[in-house]
């Protein structure tokens, strides 16, 4: 689902891989946009971009659950398969404001050059700079005075049984622990003193042949805890009142997405996603780091992951008595490498002084319209069509491009049999969009799309309408600035208390064109009263849409619309030329580097390769590579960026 890795090698950082599972998905869209659906809740994920709802077709998601020893096949180069790709032409992104001279340059060559750093609520950029666990005072039984109970001490042996349990080398088994001088009491703090040792592991009491034991087992372990549990249902862990009942934390993650990130870890602890909460999703290809919560789960569990999990780190841990909600996030801090450059000493100046004092245009970008041959954006409009045939059909024909096997064989089997349980059979992967719309056309038949297509994830339905909205307001952006500039006029709609209003001519001289916004097309926007805002009726009737009438006769389809500025002017922008030899090495220094002491990256002034690197914090709805985009003046779509990664790599 992204560009070429020829050259991400792995860090070496972690100890064991962590079983995986498909994404789960939620969105909302409000009025104003800010906290969109698109950074602040949650989505597929995207190829070139790291934003917060990274949008994109669920075709695109990891193979996970593949069956054994299936392989790809071997034919075109993923350069080939990307030449079906859009380009930002396609989907109305043509403009720039500033006035540099542009210069080439590689993105996100290794998932390392897109480091991305949540800004909180109270407007701080999250640090992951904490691993300690908070200390809590332990609460002795009643009635025994916490000198007069002495825990049981453990054997070399059970000690080491208790680490191997714990570090998953015998996960399907458990250790049992005979209580020498049984007493209720003694008990308990030998239940607190293997689990605050050995998090991770669950205790029980059990009864053999007259004696008593405490059967230490991993959450993880299936078979194990079957065994258990045969006997009795393990004790649920106490937890303090005088506790939060969230644990808040700060999740650092390299090369996975927020979303498959959450059901790795709850997949772990042995419980269910929804117990976690956090402001907004980071995508795969980067290092992100993000504010999360989880409900009645303690640091000591938490913290126990880090020895467990690849890719992962969780720190700064602190108990609240609130989750987090989306959408509260207040943006994002980037720091972006951008190998390979080409421009000047003067050019890059240039560019980025006019990223910091002007900024870049406000465009969705390119992962918000899918990757293949069929972009989301054509199945948004053929549900706004009420035509279901057409999105039956969008979602399932075959399609060139860059595709996993799997995927392939299914279309070819849906296009030759219309029989959506063979179709079916031929996917590993039952989650993605095409396995879901296959189930449900299997349950409900060809007659029944509408309810067929409603067993997708709400959030995925929505995606492909949003796409559409999104062209629209890109393509309408690029003709307000073709039409007049970088300056407001009159008719141009600005915010006012959260509604849009329409500028006189004697307003728009004193507004800037930061203060201007657009809608995206809905029932409850109104539309700039110059031309371009005919252009917006113009443009949905030809896709035979009435934008008097966007209210659909299935109530998710309706579309209310949402205002969105045109420019956004990045803060905290810095940036520095660099040059190096090693085309390996991270040019990052990043805050699990810095947590482990080891030393920022270090560059040869001679060397032969340059390199950009730039930083800049962005308010929540908006996409890092648009502001990347206005710096180099190139295309950003994944089929211009394959092409100039293969003419780089060889």
């Amino acid at each position: 689902m992204e560009e070429s890795e020829a050259t991400v090698p792995t860090l070496g950082r972690e100890k064991r891989a962590c079983s995986e599972d498909e994404p789960a998905h939620i969105a909302k869209r409000p009025r104003v946009q800010g906290i969109d659906s698109e950074n602040g809740g949650v989505g597929p994920k995207p190829v070139q971009e790291v934003e917060d709802e990274p949008e994109q077709e669920g075709s695109e998601e990891e193979e996970e659950g593949a069956e054994p020893g299936e392989t790809e096949e071997e034919g075109e180069t993923f350069a080939d398969m990307m030449k079906h790709g859009l380009t930002e032409l396609d989907v109305g992104i043509l403009e720039f404001v500033s006035k540099h001279e542009g210069f080439s340059g590689i993105l996100k060559e290794r998932y390392s050059d897109f480091v991305v750093n949540e800004i909180n609520r109270e407007g701080k950029i999250v640090h992951l700079d904490d691993l300690t666990v908070p200390v809590e005072p332990e609460e002795t039984p009643r009635g025994q005075p916490e000198e007069e109970v002495q825990v049981q001490v453990l054997t070399a042996e059970q000690k080491q049984q208790l680490e191997e349990l714990q570090l998953l080398k015998n996960k399907e088994g458990n250790v049992a622990i005979e209580v020498l001088d049984d007493t209720k009491e003694k008990r308990t703090l030998l239940h607190k003193a293997v689990k605050t040792s050995y998090p991770g592991l669950e205790t029980k009491t059990e009864e053999r042949d007259g004696r008593k034991f405490i059967i230490a087992y991993h959450a993880a372990g299936k078979k194990a805890l079957a065994v258990v549990r045969t006997a009795a249902a393990p004790r649920k862990h106490s937890w303090p009142k005088s506790r939060g009942s969230f644990c808040h934390c700060v999740l650092y993650k390299e090369n996975k997405d927020t979303m498959d990130a959450i059901n790795v870890l709850s997949k772990f602890l042995r419980v269910r996603p929804n117990l976690f909460s956090y402001m907004g999703t980071k995508d795969k290809r980067a290092i992100t780091v993000q504010e999360i919560a989880v409900l009645k789960i303690s640091a000591e569990r938490l913290a126990h992951l880090n020895k467990c999990l690849m890719n992962f780190r969780l720190g700064n841990f602190s108990y609240k008595k609130h989750p987090l909600k989306l959408g509260e996030l207040q943006g994002n801090h980037f720091t972006v490498v951008i190998r390979n450059i080409s421009g000047t000493e003067e050019q890059v100046t240039q560019a980025m002084t006019s990223l910091r004092d002007i900024g870049f245009i406000n465009y969705y970008g390119m992962q918000r319209f899918g990757t293949t041959a069929v972009p989301t954006y054509q199945v948004g409009r053929a549900i706004l069509q009420n035509n279901w045939a057409e999105v039956m059909d969008l979602i399932l024909k075959p399609r060139p491009g860059a595709e996993k096997g799997y995927l392939v064989r299914c279309r070819e089997e849906w296009a030759a049999s219309q029989d959506p349980e063979a179709a079916l059979k031929k996917l590993p992967v039952k989650r993605c969009v095409e396995g879901q719309l296959l189930r449900g056309l299997s349950m409900y038949g060809k007659n029944n799309i509408i309810t067929a297509f409603g067993l997708i994830p709400r959030n995925n339905r929505l995606m492909y309408i949003h796409s559409y909205q999104s062209l629209v307001w890109n393509t309408m952006v690029s003709r307000r600035l073709q039409a007049f500039g970088l300056k407001s006029v009159k008719g141009d709609l600005v915010l006012r208390a959260g509604s849009a209003h329409v500028l006189t001519e004697e307003e728009a001289e004193s507004h800037s064109i930061h203060d201007v916004v657009m809608p995206l097309p809905g029932f409850d926007v109104i539309y700039p009263t110059h031309h371009v805002g005919e252009g917006y009726r113009e443009m949905l009737k030809a896709d035979n849409l009435d934008i008097d009438n966007m209210r659909h006769k299935v109530r998710d389809y309706s579309l209310a619309g949402a205002y969105r500025r045109i420019i956004i002017r990045p803060k905290d922008v810095s940036w520095e030329v660099i040059n190096y030899d090693d085309t390996r090495i991270s040019l990052v220094h990043t805050d699990l580097e810095k947590l482990d002491n080891k030393p920022p990256p270090v560059f040869n002034k001679e060397g032969k390769y340059r390199a950009l690197r730039m930083e800049f914090s962005l308010p929540s709805s908006t996409y890092a590579t648009m502001a990347i985009r206005e710096v180099l003046k190139m295309d950003t779509s994944i089929k211009n960026q394959t092409q100039l990664n293969t003419t780089w790599l060889n």
